[in-house]
């Protein structure tokens, strides 16, 4: 869980497969283990898009980057996502990966957290709808799986515009806004949270 970067998720890709191979070696059986890697969302929005805002405000009215900047403005997140599926596509087609089906391996399916929609500027169902594809997990919270299910678009997206995802990680770091960096800071930021979560559980519990 609380995989936030394309080369945690590499790592996390390559830890699956290893352990499979040990089980492998073992003499184990495959077919019943079972995986998901959890790949946050809307927090990379959250994070990014604060990074531009404050890029924005060194800017002049009319400057020519200004515009690019603001059309980035609640993409990041969708985009990450979009990329770390095409690893996860890649990694299912590789040999490594085919040696071990062959063995009744399942493959370890991206699963898109914290996809409730925090801004509320975006459309509700924003991280539902443009993340849908074969092998993939979706936990919405309660309030959007209703909204999805109210007025979603159920269509097969996560593919979609991988080209403009790549350019839009090219583009940031030359407009002033080092994704990769921000992005990186999520996931201690999200430990940190996720034990402060706990201990204020343990702290209730006693009482």
């Amino acid at each position: 869980t609380l995989i936030f970067s394309l080369a945690r998720y590499r790592q996390v890709m390559d830890a699956y497969l290893s352990g499979l191979e040990r089980r492998v070696a073992g003499g184990a059986t495959l077919a019943d283990v079972f995986s998901v890697a959890s790949f946050f969302v809307s927090r990379v929005d959250n994070k990014v898009d604060a990074a531009i805002g404050k890029a924005l405000q060194g800017l002049p009215p009319g400057a020519a980057a200004r515009a690019e900047l603001e059309s980035f403005l609640g993409k990041a997140a969708i985009a990450n996502a979009r990329l770390a599926y095409a690893e996860f596509m890649a990694v299912t087609a590789s040999p490594r990966f085919a040696a071990l089906r062959a063995r009744g391996a399942n493959v370890q399916r991206p699963l898109w957290a914290s996809t409730g929609t925090k801004n509320p500027a975006y459309p509700d169902t924003l991280y539902v709808d443009e993340l849908i594809g074969p092998d993939t997990v979706n936990t919405m919270p309660p309030q959007t799986l209703v909204a999805f299910n109210d007025h979603g678009r159920p269509a097969v997206t996560i593919a979609r515009d991988l080209d403009h995802a790549r350019m839009l990680f090219d583009r940031l770091p030359k407009l002033g806004v080092p994704v990769d960096t921000l992005i990186d800071q999520l996931e201690p930021e999200g430990v940190a949270a996720f034990a402060a979560s706990y201990d204020s559980l343990l702290a209730t519990l006693e009482t």
